[in-house]
């Protein structure tokens, strides 16, 4: 089936070492930072519809299906959506069905949000996965959570996309919500609070008094799935304050009804995690299609809220472990061995990028060294601009925070060493050059055999130095998502499905991809509400660890494991 059958055009990964790519995220980051606060629409949204929703379920039962980071390359991103939309899924010789509804829970595009992009990398895989409603039971209802990938352009794309509640639907499922943020009544006493924090930054006032008017139907008995569009639990481990402004929502907003949050659940980070305690889960679930990023660098216990953040309101400390991983923290480290093959083979548009910055430097090293006297070699001009030009880049590439964070030095000091090292690559390349029969050959032929001869060679082996830096920085927390996106792994892919029984069991089936499929063919005789593509090779599902079920306001237990699930 051709893109225009299809009415969407299937996307390669994105290459997220590509040079420009990473300038234009790097000013739209930048951009975002600077002017947030004038793009911020969760302001404007006040005056759009501001009710709460519910969804009953059947005979007081609920299936609830969560994915997140998808809309990157079209083989992983439909292989997750193909597998959601299967009427559904077999694990410990028991049928899952697919959810009545499905909650995406951040970065539902990427680079950066836009109508095409939407199109291609999202709408467009999901309702090829579910075209029409099925056939034997209601429409399920699709909610969206923004991430910071859908605020790139000031959620305009993402509002047209999924706040329209007139007619709005995505395939088979419908869209509901008329916010960025959303409250949802469950069966059984449970409740979806979904809170947007735009750029991690605050939750906005008219925010605030949406969920309190929502809140005020919670009492005691009602238990609260919290979605958030970052694991701030996680990443407070190293920035304390991350985790204020979802503390902040629990303990003024649900914190007084009596209401227990349960379950905090968010993407963000690429893979699988869940940290356990004695009052709630802490989920990570990002593996909806974009790049896996490791997991063996996650820390083995957390203290959530820390004890170093500086708002003295703060709740309670509480201890937890870390239960389960995926990919496990083994196979992440043998994965992350791999950036010296991928990173290579991936990346072309960085590896030529670097190769001219090096060539250039060469070719600057070779002319500072045919003039005459120390101080000329030293410091002639286009010598100085590439040695500026190289440690100016790998300091911003080691992404140092501000000074008043923890561990800030290290970004510093690795980057200059990462600098240093293709400094001194620069060195040995030119010493090889300078004993060339042909370096001192009338211009401009050095310059076209540096191109045809040098570059290849210089491009090859800086992109091997940059690999061996990101090994090396990754065991001091720097880089740790370079790692891993310049590798562009598609495989191991995770999403969750949910259930909430008549008795307000909630059970939740976290769902592994270990390979996603990458050949497809077209389904024209299919019904209206098959799938439009099938694919070629096995594509199953497994469960990550046994189903977590909570019983009870506070009550925990774990059965036993399940099967490999099926479509």
């Amino acid at each position: 089936m051709d893109p225009q059958q299809l009415g969407f055009t299937p996307q390669r990964p994105v290459g997220w070492l590509a040079p420009l790519l990473l300038l234009n995220t790097g000013l739209r980051t930048l951009l975002a930072i600077l002017f947030g606060a004038y793009l911020d629409k969760r302001e404007l949204q006040n005056a759009l519809s501001g009710e709460s929703f519910e969804q009953p379920g059947t005979d007081g039962e609920l299936w609830l299906d969560y994915v997140a980071d998808l809309g990157d390359g079209f083989n992983a991103t439909y292989s997750v959506a193909y597998l959601l939309a299967q009427p559904g899924l077999e694990a410990g010789g028991r049928m899952l069905p697919r959810g009545q509804v499905l909650l995406m829970g951040g970065d539902q595009v990427y680079p950066v949000a836009s109508g095409d992009r939407y199109e291609n990398r999202t709408k467009g895989p999901y309702r090829a996965a579910l075209p029409e409603p099925p056939a034997d039971g209601p429409r399920p209802t699709l909610f969206a959570l923004p991430g910071n990938h859908d605020w790139y352009d000031g959620l305009t794309a993402f509002l047209r996309l999924f706040a329209r509640r007139k007619d709005g639907h995505i395939g088979g499922w419908r869209t509901q919500q008329r916010r960025s943020y959303f409250a949802v009544r469950l069966p059984a006493n449970w409740w979806l609070f979904a809170i947007d924090e735009q750029f991690g930054a605050y939750i906005d006032d008219p925010q605030l008094l949406y969920f309190e008017k929502a809140a005020a139907a919670l009492g005691p008995d009602d238990r609260v799935i919290l979605a958030t569009p970052s694991p701030t639990w996680v990443k407070a481990a190293n920035k304390p304050e991350a985790y204020d402004s979802v503390d902040y929502f629990i303990r003024t907003i649900l914190a007084p009804t009596g209401a227990q949050v349960r379950v905090l659940v968010s993407g963000d980070l690429h893979h699988y995690a869940r940290y356990t305690g004695a009052d709630r889960e802490l989920i990570t679930c990002g593996g909806g299609g974009a790049y896996l990023l490791g997991t063996h660098q996650l820390p083995d216990s957390l203290t959530v809220p820390p004890k170093e953040t500086l708002t003295r309101s703060a709740s309670p400390s509480r201890e937890y472990q870390i239960a389960s991983r995926y990919p496990s923290a083994a196979d992440s480290r043998r994965m992350s061995w791999g950036v010296f093959r991928r990173v290579p083979a991936r990346n072309a548009g960085f590896a030529t990028m670097l190769g001219i910055i090096h060539t250039l430097t060469m070719l600057a090293m070779a002319g500072a060294a045919s003039q005459g006297g120390i101080f000329q070699r030293l410091f002639s001009i286009p010598l100085v601009f590439m040695l500026v030009v190289i440690l100016a880049g790998t300091v911003l590439f080691a992404q140092p925070p501000s000074a008043n964070q923890n561990k800030h030095a290290r970004h510093w000091i690795i980057g200059l060493v990462h600098g240093f090292a293709h400094i001194a690559l620069a060195v040995g390349g030119t010493w090889v050059w300078l004993r060339l029969p042909f370096h001192d050959w009338t211009w401009p032929a050095p310059l076209i055999l540096a191109a045809i001869l040098y570059g290849p060679v210089i491009a090859f082996l800086a992109t091997q130095l940059l690999a061996l830096y990101l090994m090396v920085a990754s065991l001091f927390d720097v880089n740790v998502n370079e790692l891993f996106a310049g590798q562009g792994i598609e495989d191991s892919k995770s999403f969750l499905r949910m259930h909430i029984a008549s008795d307000g069991t909630l059970t939740i089936y976290p769902f592994g991809v270990d390979k996603v499929c990458r050949k497809w063919h077209a389904d024209p005789d299919g019904a209206p509400h098959s799938p439009w593509l099938l694919p070629d090779e096995p594509l199953t599902a497994h469960l990550i660890e046994p189903a977590i079920v909570l019983n009870g306001p506070t009550g925990r237990a774990v059965p036993s494991k399940g099967d490999v699930a099926t479509a």
